[in-house]
């Protein structure tokens, strides 16, 4: 693994955080990042850090974090997922919106109004030293990673992905880990830590 590198991405995840908690936006860590901090603990190397947030918060948090020296990046469309690069890092923001019925969906670009897994949002705060994030929930988690290549035609199962389906569905038979939400509750700004320590 690529400690230095994966440092580096635990910092920028801790300073998006504490950018966004500054907002009173809330985001979710979804992709790789979310399984590791949901296992506590880095696992493999990432090619960059994936997130949710709702499309009526992107406005400001796109500006604060232009302001803090991200740089936007050409990508999917911007209705769908915004992407920024700084220190040679990419983090990735898929928008979500709401349906009529208060269901979590795709809020643009060609999949808009496609409802994402139910519960989606109501997993736990993950944590990897001292730095506490909100993740998507782990059953969510697998059922993005079975589903991908279905919902996306041509594309690719990933070893990656299985590995990590694998290594979730092992957690989650773990008896501490079956209600995370009642070992980790912390209210407001206290899930942002102070400093991160690598």
């Amino acid at each position: 693994m690529d400690t230095e590198r994966t440092t580096r991405q635990l910092r920028l995840i801790t300073e998006t955080v504490r950018t966004a908690d500054a907002l009173g936006v809330r985001l979710w860590l979804r992709g790789g990042w979310a399984m590791d901090f949901f296992l506590r603990e880095p696992t493999r190397d990432h090619t960059d850090i994936d997130w949710f947030v709702r499309q009526r918060d992107v406005e400001a948090l796109t500006h604060a974090l232009l302001r803090s020296g991200w740089e936007r990046l050409p990508g999917p469309p911007a209705d769908q997922q915004l992407d920024f690069a700084k220190q040679g890092e990419e983090s990735s923001f898929a928008l979500l919106d709401e349906d009529r019925c208060g269901h979590v969906v795709v809020a643009g670009g060609p999949w808009a109004g496609e409802r994402w897994p139910e519960g989606m949002l109501d997993g736990s705060l993950g944590r990897i030293g001292a730095t506490v994030c909100p993740v998507t929930s782990p059953a969510a988690q697998i059922e993005i990673k079975r589903m991908m290549p279905v919902w996306v035609p041509g594309r690719p199962r990933r070893a990656k992905d299985s590995q990590d389906i694998h290594a979730l569905e092992t957690a989650l038979r773990t008896p501490a880990r079956r209600n995370p939400r009642a070992t980790e509750h912390l209210p407001g700004a206290s899930w942002i830590p102070r400093r991160h320590k690598g």
